[in-house]
C-alpha cells in the first residue's frame, strides 16, 4: 500500500499525458503569449485582496462568531505587504523553475505528482480548490459589495437582503456580544432578531447590518439572504472561461489596463490627502499585528502562480511562463505598497474595519465622491479579471486530476473550442452557491491557509527534483536554491501561524474529507495503478 501511496510519476510520463490525453478528450490550444501570461498574472493578483481584505489588514475585525478579534496591523500593513512579497517571491521563484521543467497543465498538483506521490498530489489537488475556487468565491463577494455601491452612485437600490449573506446580517455589534455572551450562538441571535422584529428590542443596536436584515424574507425564524450580483457575475465569467481561452485572455488584457491605471490614479490623487498624522500609531499591536495583517493580505498575492495553470496554452512555456510569474508579481508589489500608503494616509486606520471596499470609502470619507465612484468604476472591472483568472485556473486542475484517474474522466473532456468544457461549468457551479451564501472573511482565511500549503510543497518540490533529477533541462533556474526555497517555506509556514485558531480547524476538516475521496476513489481509479 505504502508503494501506491507514494508512486511518482515521471516528467517524461507527464508530458506524455499531454501528447495523448486520451481518446475523445482533445488538446488545449497553444495561443498565449508571455505578455499574455503576465496580464494574466496581474489580472488574478490584482483583485479582491487590495480591493477588500486592505480594510481588514489595516483595522483588524471582530468575528462575533467566534468571539475573537484579529489584531490590527496599522499603517505597518506597508511592512505587512513587503514581508509578504518577500515570501511570495521566493516561491515564485520555485514555481518558475518547476513551470518551466514540468509545461503541463495542473500546476502544484503536477508538481507535486511528479515529486512527492500520488497521495500528495491528491491533497494539494484538493487543496488547490481551496485557493482557486473558493478564492473566487471571495473576489465574487466583493464585486457584488462594488457593483451595489456603483448602481447606488446612478440611483438603482436592490433590497437589502438581496446585497447581504444571511451569516452577516446576524452578526451582532461587539458591543451587543460583550453584554450578552450568549449571542454567538445562532439560536440565540435567532432570538434577538425575533425581539427586534417585534419591537422589543432596537434592531440598529443590535445587528450592525439591520437596514438589510429587516426587510429580509424569513423562513422558519431564519432570514434569507443572498449576495445576487456576486452570483450573477460567476455565471457571467463562467460562460466566457467555456468559450474560449485566447478571447478570455484578450478580455483580461483590457481589464488588466484599466485596474493598473485605475490603482496608479488612486496613488497619484490620494497623494495630496494624505496627514502624517494618519501614520501614528505605526505599529498599533507590533509584530502581532503585522503578521495577521500579512496573513490576511496574503490573499492579496494569490494569482501568481494560476499563471502556470494554462502550460499547455502557453506558446513557449519554458521560457515564457517564468517571465509571466515573476513580471506579475513585481508589477503587483509596487502598486500595492503605493496604494496601501495612500490608503492609510487618508484616514485613521481604525476608519477601516468591517469595510469591504476601503478604497472607495476613503475619497468617499473626505467628500470625493465622484473619485470613489470612479474607484467603484474600476473595482467593479478589477475584480471582474480576477475572478476571469481563477475560473480558468480551477478546471484546468480537474482536467490533470482526472487524465490521472484520480477523478472521472468526465471532467478531462475538452470542448470544441479546446477548453475544459466540463470541469469549467462545474467550477462555476462550485462558486456560485457559496458567493451568494458565505461571508468574505472567512472565506479569505480559508483560502490563505490553502494557497500557503500549496506554496510549502511547490518549494519543497524543486528540492526533491534538484536531487533526484539534476540533468533535467531547466529553461529557468531558482537563484540560490538551497536558501530560497527554504526560506520560502518557513515564510509560508509564519503566515500561516497568524491565521486564527478557528480556521486551521476547518483546513484539517477539508484535507479529511479530500483523503476520505480519494481512498473511496481516487486511489483504485489511478491510471497509474493501472499500468504498475
Amino acid at each position: 500500500m505504502r508503494n501506491r501511496l507514494f508512486r511518482t510519476k515521471s516528467i517524461e510520463q507527464l508530458q506524455a499525458s499531454v501528447d495523448e490525453p486520451g481518446p475523445g478528450h482533445g488538446h488545449l490550444k497553444r495561443t498565449l503569449t508571455a505578455w499574455d501570461l503576465t496580464f494574466m498574472g496581474v489580472g488574478a493578483i490584482i483583485g479582491a485582496g487590495i480591493l477588500s481584505s486592505l480594510g481588514t489588514g489595516l483595522a483588524g475585525g471582530f468575528d462575533s462568531s467566534y468571539g475573537v478579534t484579529r489584531p490590527a496591523a496599522g499603517p505597518a500593513l506597508m511592512v505587512s505587504f513587503l514581508l509578504t512579497a518577500v515570501a511570495c517571491g521566493f516561491t515564485a521563484f520555485c514555481y518558475a523553475e518547476m513551470a518551466s521543467m514540468i509545461p503541463v497543465s495542473g500546476s502544484a498538483y503536477t508538481y507535486a505528482y511528479a515529486t512527492l506521490g500520488e497521495l500528495m498530489a491528491w491533497i494539494i489537488g484538493w487543496d488547490l480548490l481551496l485557493e482557486y475556487a473558493i478564492s473566487n468565491v471571495a473576489v465574487a463577494i466583493s464585486w457584488g459589495s462594488y457593483a451595489n455601491n456603483l448602481l447606488q452612485g446612478v440611483g438603482v437600490r436592490l433590497p437589502g437582503w438581496l446585497t447581504l449573506d444571511s451569516r452577516t446580517m446576524l452578526q451582532v455589534s461587539e458591543e451587543f456580544l460583550k453584554a450578552h455572551p450568549d449571542a454567538s450562538s445562532l439560536s440565540a441571535r435567532l432570538g434577538y432578531l425575533a425581539q427586534a422584529k417585534s419591537g422589543v428590542l432596537a434592531g440598529a443596536a443590535v445587528f450592525p447590518s439591520w437596514n438589510a436584515l429587516s426587510g429580509a424574507p424569513i423562513l422558519g425564524g431564519f432570514p434569507i439572504g443572498m449576495n445576487l450580483l456576486a452570483m450573477l457575475i460567476t455565471i457571467v465569467i463562467t460562460a466566457l472561461c467555456a468559450w474560449g481561452i485566447k478571447e478570455s485572455a484578450r478580455f483580461n488584457n483590457v481589464i488588466v489596463f484599466v485596474k493598473v491605471v485605475l490603482l496608479l490614479g488612486v496613488i497619484v490623487v490620494g497623494a495630496f490627502y494624505v496627514k502624517s498624522a494618519n501614520y501614528i500609531p505605526f505599529s498599533p499591536n507590533g509584530l502581532k499585528g503585522i503578521q495577521a495583517g500579512a496573513a490576511i493580505i496574503f490573499f492579496a498575492f494569490i494569482g501568481f502562480d494560476a499563471v502556470s495553470t494554462t502550460a499547455e496554452e502557453t506558446r513557449d512555456p519554458g521560457r515564457d511562463l517564468p517571465r509571466g510569474i515573476l513580471g506579475s508579481l513585481a508589477v503587483c508589489t509596487v502598486i500595492y505598497v503605493g496604494v496601501c500608503a495612500v490608503v492609510a494616509g487618508i484616514l485613521p486606520y481604525a476608519a477601516y474595519r468591517g469595510v469591504a471596499d476601503p478604497i472607495a470609502h476613503a475619497f468617499s470619507s473626505i467628500g470625493m465622491n465622484r473619485v470613489a465612484g470612479i474607484v467603484s468604476v474600476g473595482a467593479v472591472a478589477a475584480l471582474a479579471g480576477a475572478l476571469l483568472v481563477y475560473q480558468l485556473a480551477q478546471p484546468r486542475i480537474f482536467m490533470a486530476m482526472a487524465r490521472d484517474g484520480l477523478l472521472p474522466r468526465w471532467f478531462a473532456h475538452v470542448g470544441p473550442r479546446g477548453t475544459p468544457l466540463n470541469a469549467t461549468w462545474v467550477t462555476g457551479i462550485l462558486v456560485l452557491l457559496p458567493a451568494g451564501l458565505l461571508n468574505i472573511d472567512e472565506v479569505v482565511e480559508l483560502t490563505n491557509i490553502g494557497t500557503l500549503f500549496a506554496f510549502v510543497i511547490v518549494c519543497l518540490g524543486v528540492l526533491v527534483l534538484r536531487v533526484k533529477r539534476p540533468e533535467a533541462l531547466r529553461k529557468f533556474k531558482t537563484p540560490a536554491v538551497w536558501v530560497s526555497a527554504p526560506l520560502g517555506i518557513l515564510f509560508c509556514l509564519w503566515l500561516a501561524l497568524g491565521l486564527p485558531k478557528h480556521t486551521w480547524e476547518r483546513f484539517v476538516v477539508w484535507l479529511a474529507i479530500g483523503l476520505a475521496l480519494y481512498f473511496l476513489y481516487g486511489v483504485r481509479r489511478s491510471r497509474l495503478a493501472a499500468k504498475a
